[in-house]
């Protein structure tokens, strides 16, 4: 399926990116992108809204999602369409346990709310996970720091930029 372009554009002040979201393109040297993030008025904080207003597959939708493996924060990349097995993620990092983790652990360690996190650009470092389900599209698209906004980027370099190592943490389908 070719990439479809949302019909937001970009606001007035700019691209509407959390300031440290837009920081951390420069750093990185992506200052292109900032051209390319969506601003929405509603907000896109789950992966069926945000596909709903990008106008693309519910699995072109990469999720951001903070889990406390052994206490300590870890993120996973995933499509849209799937959800994370938290026992496959137990086992990938050898841990005791693994739980969502809650919703101030995921600003204390991001810097951003539940529903807006980016795959990186982060307050913290933290370990990534990138499921491989991401690799089965050309381009998706994921949280740009707010629950209104959102960028566009091919999956590889995505997981290249958030340091993810890529690994198969999605709940099988029977």
């Amino acid at each position: 399926m070719p990439p479809t372009t949302p019909t937001a554009t970009p606001d007035a002040e700019g691209s509407g990116a959390h300031p440290r979201f837009a920081a951390a393109l420069d750093e990185l040297g992506l200052d292109d992108l900032h051209t390319r993030i969506r601003r929405f008025p509603d907000a896109t904080r789950t992966a069926a809204e945000a596909a709903a207003a990008i106008g693309c597959e519910l699995s072109q939708i990469c999720k951001s999602l903070i889990f406390a493996v052994d206490g300590v924060p870890v993120l996973v990349l995933m499509d849209g369409a799937s959800r994370v097995d938290v026992e496959r993620v137990r086992a990938e990092l050898d841990a005791e346990s693994v739980t969502r983790a809650k919703a101030e652990v995921v600003r204390e360690a991001t810097g951003y709310a539940i529903g807006g996190v980016p795959p990186f650009g982060h307050r913290t470092r933290t370990r990534v996970l990138a499921d491989r389900s991401l690799l089965g599209h050309d381009l998706v698209w994921a949280a740009a720091g707010t629950p209104h906004t959102v960028f566009p980027m091919d999956p590889k370099t995505l997981i290249a930029h958030a340091g993810g190592t890529l690994v198969d943490v999605r709940e099988r389908t029977s």
